[in-house]
Order: C-alpha cells, then sequence, then structure tokens
C-alpha cells in the first residue's frame, strides 16, 4: 500500500506491506483566531507557581536592547506567523533599532534571503535586523567556561549582550538531542 507521510512541504509517499499496521494521529482543529490566541498568551502569559504573571510589554523599557531568537529553515516553526505578534507586542515600547532577530542555526548553515523571506515574510526583513548566529565564528561568540562535563560552553555575543533574550520556537522529539526547542535555541 502506499502512504503519505508528512514530511517536508509536500508530504512523502511511500510503498508499505498491505499487512501494515498504519497509526495515524487525531486531527485537532486549529485555533478559530491564531494572532489573538498569540497576543493574549503575552498579555496573560502562565507564571511559575506562586509568581503573578507579567505581560511581555511591562518586562521590556525603551532603553532595553532585545534579542528574539527565531528557529531556522530545517524546523517547521510558524515564524512568518508568530514573530509579527510578538514583534507588534514590543512596538511602541522598545525602538525597532534596538531589536534584533537572530537566527538559532546551531551547527546548521546561514539561510538564504530568500530563505529568511520565506520563513519571516518580506516586511519583517526589511523592517527588522537580522543576524545569523555562527556556531564556528568564535569572534562572535562569548566563551563561558566549561560545564560539569568538561564541554566548552559559548554564546552568541549579541544574545548574551541584550537586556531582554526571547526565544521562539517548539519543542518536539530531536533523533540525538532528546528534543529541540526550550534551552536548546540558546546552546544546542
Amino acid at each position: 500500500m502506499n502512504v503519505e507521510l508528512a514530511y517536508g512541504r509536500h508530504g512523502l509517499h511511500v510503498d508499505l506491506p498491505d499487512d501494515a499496521v498504519i497509526i495515524r494521529p487525531t486531527e485537532a482543529p486549529g485555533l478559530p483566531d491564531e494572532a489573538a490566541a498569540i497576543a493574549a498568551a503575552l498579555e496573560h502569559p502562565y507564571a511559575a507557581p506562586g509568581a503573578a504573571p507579567v505581560p511581555l510589554r511591562a518586562l521590556v523599557k525603551p532603553t532595553d536592547r532585545v534579542v528574539v531568537v527565531f528557529s531556522d529553515i530545517t524546523r517547521p516553526m510558524p515564524n512568518d506567523r508568530v514573530l509579527p505578534v510578538l514583534l507588534g507586542a514590543l512596538e511602541g515600547v522598545v525602538p525597532r533599532e534596538q531589536i534584533t532577530l537572530l537566527n538559532g542555526l546551531g551547527t546548521h548553515r546561514a539561510n538564504t534571503p530568500e530563505e529568511l523571506e520565506g520563513m519571516l515574510g518580506r516586511d519583517i526583513v526589511d523592517r527588522y535586523r537580522i543576524a545569523q548566529s555562527d556556531a564556528w565564528a568564535t569572534e562572535d561568540l562569548v566563551d563561558l567556561g566549561r560545564t560539569r562535563f568538561g564541554h566548552r560552553a559559548s554564546v552568541n555575543r549579541q544574545y548574551l549582550e541584550a537586556d531582554v533574550r526571547i526565544l521562539t520556537g517548539f519543542i518536539e522529539p530531536h533523533l540525538f538531542a532528546g528534543f529541540s526547542g526550550g534551552p536548546k535555541a540558546v546552546l544546542p
């Protein structure tokens, strides 16, 4: 039998034995207004137990240098739908010139200008400063020393020197890193 797998942008068809057991996920409906849901989450975030939730706009000041880390093209993160709402929440508080969008490449190659436009949308590419983190450019990294296991730990200088650091992305199982997302957005 021929089965289509959710792979890449257009799927992948594979031939399987006719007696193969196919397990399909239950489809869940999308949000009726995705942008409104993201905006509401930024205005009313979850907080740690016992802590009061603080809206994003209350966490930033007009003098802050803000770095927003976004996932590169190898992750199916809807940056073009999330970043406009996130950047809109910063608008009017932090001047655009003080916001850097940092492409969290890990050890992947830099994304081309066409890929960045496809991932982020033309408006964001035209209006914001975008940097691509290069894990091999030691002049762009700050050496934080060694972990308790003896591994060298380095972090992107722009990220480390920012007053406010915002990580976007999602969490999913990862072949050799355990999970993709979360702290992996900073230090894979």
